[in-house]
């Protein structure tokens, strides 16, 4: 069986050619959600921007995660207000609901509007919920707590809140589209062309990696981290309209339009070796999966599909967005929560090059991680 995320497979028309000759004045490095944020933001204000992704846009955790697009960052947000903050925690949850509603203008039929739904699996995560629900609550974010589970879900799980403003992606049809609103812009995007940040000729450098900014950035603290999912034939029947994810985001899943299921996590049954950069399916982990299809669907549907993707988790779960070095930026590190934040961050990095500083580069400044 083929390890190309399903999302992937999708056929495309590939992007308008927009090449330009000569130095650049910003490269990115990484054509995922962020690098293609970055260079469409700089392309709109007229800079010379040229984008490089090693592979193809999409190829890496842009292309091959669960298909969520949450607000907020992987902390929960009274967990953030303890962290950060309230004004900060506030600062955060809103610029990635702005993200959510940019996603929406941008995406089309790559993006579905239909919230998502966060389950209690024990009473500690009951509580959890409940805490995270009042925090929300408490700051007029919108959000639902349900007590009442439709099959099987009340069976497996002990409540649930609703983020009604959350949705589910086609992540790799979207990404692709923003890079090509990029290129029309005036972006220069180059696949299949691996660059390092010390041989490329520019005012800046923007690495927007994720899960690979070890590999360029060794300084920064960016643990490679592995997510694995798969996806089924159509099932019999629709059984979750919306994004589902439990345990800690250690379980997640969605069921498509056309009735596929998409399931990933389990990464828990594993986590040391699923600290690293190799971008491949394993049995122990697969066979979990294989074991909590049966349990949502009630039968095992034929899996057509498995893959992994890599992505970057900081030491406390924040992104980190800014200056690295002299003429060097990052934007990256989500923590497995990058789609919403990821578009959300490119924007940021974009908007500071051309001296638009904005609140949140203070908030997830690298210096705060690598500060001796």
């Amino acid at each position: 069986m083929s390890t190309t995320s399903f999302w992937l497979k999708e056929p495309h028309d590939g992007l308008p050619r927009s090449r330009f000759e000569g130095r650049a004045e910003v490269v990115v490095i990484g054509g995922g959600v962020t690098g293609c944020s970055c260079a469409l933001t700089l392309a709109e204000r007229g800079v010379r921007v040229r984008l490089y992704e090693q592979r193809e846009i999409a190829g890496g955790a842009s292309g091959r995660n669960g298909g969520f697009a949450l607000r907020g960052a992987t902390v929960p947000y009274d967990e953030a207000r303890r962290e950060l903050g309230d004004e900060r925690a506030r600062v955060v949850m809103e610029l990635t609901e702005r993200s959510l509603d940019r996603m929406e203008e941008l995406a089309g039929d790559a993006f579905r509007r239909v919230g998502s739904l966060r389950l209690a699996f024990d009473d500690d995560e009951r509580e959890a919920l409940r805490r995270e629900h009042d925090a929300l609550r408490d700051h007029a974010f919108a959000v639902e707590w349900i007590d009442d589970l439709d099959p099987p879900l009340d069976r497996l799980y002990r409540g649930a809140i609703l983020h009604p403003r959350d949705g589910a992606l086609h992540p790799a049809r979207w990404v692709r589209r923003l890079a090509v609103h990029a290129a029309d812009a005036g972006a220069d995007i180059r696949e299949g062309e691996r660059v390092s940040v010390d041989e490329v000729d520019a005012d800046a450098v923007v690495v927007a990696a994720d899960g690979y900014i070890r590999t360029l950035l060794p300084e920064l603290p960016v643990q490679p981290t592995r997510g694995q999912v798969l996806a089924t034939e159509p099932l019999r029947e629709q059984l979750y309209g919306r994004p589902h994810y439990a345990r800690g985001g250690y379980d997640y899943w969605q069921q498509l339009p056309d009735g596929r299921l998409v399931l990933g996590g389990n990464r828990d049954a594993s986590l040391e070796t699923e600290e690293t950069d190799v971008e491949q399916t394993t049995e122990l982990i697969q066979g979990r999966l294989d074991a909590f299809v049966e349990q949502l669907v009630g039968y095992r549907p034929e899996v057509t599909d498995r893959w992994a993707g890599i992505w970057g988790t900081t030491p406390d779960r924040m992104p980190l967005v800014g200056q690295v070095r002299d003429g060097v930026w990052v934007a990256g590190g989500y923590s497995g929560h990058g789609n919403a934040m990821g578009l959300a961050c490119g924007d940021l990095v974009a908007r500071a090059l051309v001296g638009e500083r904005s609140p949140e580069l203070e908030i997830f400044a690298p210096g705060r991680l690598t500060a001796a």
